[in-house]
């Protein structure tokens, strides 16, 4: 085991190349795929089946320190392209040295859901804003390695489009 993750040294949310500045927290969007459970001739039972490259709606949360212009902004009832840059920290056990592993999520959101949060003083005032994904990609040191596109069908995951297929029979039928 020669390297372990360690933990987020730092990280910094963009829109549209402005960095917004006073989020404390971002909560990434939960990838869950979509069930069915089969049953009938030739099953003894019911088994859950995973969809291929489907998956449940997913939504992005940026937690803010205070009110700010940029939590305002960010609820204009259109899209956002988000740009989420962290530099995360591993150990390399062998080498016995720390290293730095760039790590990008880049999503098209969005606003759902704004809570101005409290007013109190000498206190963060924990404003929240939810917002819908319909793209999500991590790039981890440059290289992609996560694409989750629903309207296009692309679920792309170390290297694999797993719905190329489906998108060629789709375009292709005929």
């Amino acid at each position: 085991m020669p390297k372990i993750d360690e933990t987020v040294i730092g990280f910094a949310v963009y829109e549209d190349a402005t960095e917004h500045i006073g989020i404390s927290e971002v909560t990434l969007p939960e990838i869950s795929s979509i069930t069915e459970e089969i049953s009938g001739a030739g099953i003894g039972g019911k088994i859950e089946s995973v969809i291929l490259g489907a998956i449940e709606a997913m939504s992005l949360t940026l937690n803010f320190r205070t009110v700010t212009n940029n939590a305002i902004k960010l609820q204009e009832p259109r899209q956002h392209h988000i740009d989420l840059r962290a530099a995360q920290q591993q150990k390399d056990t062998v080498k016995g040295t720390t290293e730095v592993v760039s790590v990008k999520h880049i999503l098209v959101v969005t606003p759902k859901k704004l809570n101005p949060g409290k007013v109190a003083t000498a206190a963060a005032a924990e404003v929240s804003g939810e917002y819908a994904v319909s793209y999500y990609a991590t790039y981890i040191n440059g290289k992609k390695k996560l694409e989750i596109d629903p309207l296009n069908y692309i679920y792309y995951v170390n290297g694999k489009d797993y719905l190329a297929d489906v998108r060629n029979d789709i375009v292709n039928i005929g």
